[in-house]
């Protein structure tokens, strides 16, 4: 099996030993992403906010590969508040994935100083 990975500054960078993308298999699987800003470091207050973020750092290493987020077929979010932030957040997720829509596992996790977290999995076009 060979893999290749998938870089972009319009995302954040790796804070460890991990690449942004992998391209492997018939299928672009990202790292998980938290809500910076790629330029700016900054992390968004609310979930909502931070949701939109997340799914902008995921679409921009898509599109390295010529992807959008049409093409996902699995998302694993985690939530660092699963009960209270679940309806905002998953209002701003919906806003960005149309019918039929991804696979999707979302779990409450303790995380570093941010309210989400999510890593996709994508068929790669012919």
């Amino acid at each position: 099996m060979s893999k290749k990975a998938v870089r972009t500054d319009k995302a954040p960078a790796p804070a460890g030993a991990y690449s942004q993308g992998i391209v492997a298999g018939g299928f672009l699987f990202t790292a998980g992403f938290g809500p910076q800003d790629p330029e700016t470091g900054e992390v968004a207050p609310t979930v909502g906010e931070q949701t939109a973020q997340v799914l902008a750092n995921v679409s921009a290493v898509l599109a390295e590969h010529g992807l959008t987020l049409d093409d996902v077929v699995k998302t694993t979010v985690h939530l660092q508040n699963l009960k209270s932030d679940f309806p905002e957040y998953n209002a701003v997720y919906e806003q960005h994935f149309s019918a039929p829509y991804p696979v999707r596992t979302t779990v409450g996790s303790d995380l570093a100083d941010i309210l989400v977290e999510i890593d996709v999995v994508a068929e790669l076009r012919d």
